[in-house]
């Protein structure tokens, strides 16, 4: 009777644990449509963005802006957006395999500051030296934060401290499929202007008021604020999605455990069962003779 008390204790425990799992999955769930609309709404913005800056830029040499100047590449930074909790399944444990790979790529001597605490920890269990850490930007996430993240960026590129910026994060492509992603920030390499197809209307001719050149220096660092707001936005919806998933296993395991060991309770407890009724019956049996 001893075992069937374990065993009932072992499937109320994964009950619970079940219990957690799946409100937890509830949870990440309306996260997940919170943040996946704000991602898909500033993913027009960020598109619009791009085209205006294509087309204030069209005729721009690399020299017009601090931020379009490129330099040969000697000294790399990688700002790392991860997550601060956990419980998500692999969102960061591939982000940080693929940022880890970076550096051991040896092409550039490369650096790091990080966004969210798992990829603190990653690298710092690892010895790498983290130059910036930026705590609590998912906790209430809106523009200003990733302004202000933009701007020493763009500081740290224009005083020729890093020759090439880069981000590391999670892109939401689906809400089963969340992949870590590694592109260029800075230098701004300009969105192409759209071309013009066969059968279409030609782009109209603007005339730019102010200078181009003034309208560049106002576009450029508002549209790196748009890239390291849109790499924030993609990562908190992928980490919910990820979460959600990684949950919605979870539970579905639990009950697969639960499904095991009453199989096995009711094979014992029918072995208890059956050896009391043979004890009974030997009992019986002696008193006869």
């Amino acid at each position: 009777m001893a075992n069937l008390k374990e065993i009932r204790r072992r499937i109320a425990s994964v009950h619970g644990t079940q219990k957690i799992t799946r409100a937890m999955k509830m949870v990440a769930a309306a996260k997940l449509r919170k943040a996946q609309e704000h991602a898909e709404s500033f993913r027009d913005y960020s598109r619009l963005m791009s085209e205006v800056l294509a087309e204030v830029a069209s005729d721009a040499e690399e020299d017009a802006h601090s931020l379009l100047i490129r330099r040969e590449p000697e000294k790399a930074l990688v700002l790392v957006i991860s997550s601060d909790r956990g419980l998500c399944g692999g969102f960061n444990s591939n982000l940080n395999r693929l940022v880890a790979a970076e550096l051991n790529s040896g092409r550039v001597h490369t650096d790091l500051s990080v966004v969210g605490r798992k990829a603190k920890g990653y690298f710092e269990h690892r010895m790498v030296k983290i130059q910036t850490y930026y705590d609590e930007v998912f906790d209430d996430l809106d523009y200003d934060k990733a302004a202000s993240i933009a701007a020493e960026l763009a500081k740290l590129y224009e005083n020729g401290d890093y020759d090439m910026i880069y981000l590391a994060y999670n892109e939401m492509v689906s809400v089963v499929s969340q992949v870590p992603t590694l592109v260029q920030l800075l230098p701004v390499a300009l969105p192409e202007k759209k071309k013009v197809e066969a059968g279409e209307l030609a782009s109209p001719v603007f005339i730019f008021e102010p200078s181009e050149s003034e309208l560049l220096a106002a576009l450029l660092p508002r549209y790196v604020e748009v890239k390291v707001f849109s790499a924030l936005l993609e990562s908190a919806a992928a980490e919910h999605a990820a979460r959600m998933s990684a949950m919605e296993t979870a539970t579905n395991n639990a009950q697969d455990m639960i499904d095991s060991l009453t199989l096995v309770y009711n094979r014992a407890r029918q072995s208890a069962i059956t050896s009391e009724l043979m004890d009974i019956v030997g009992g019986a049996e002696a008193l006869n003779d």
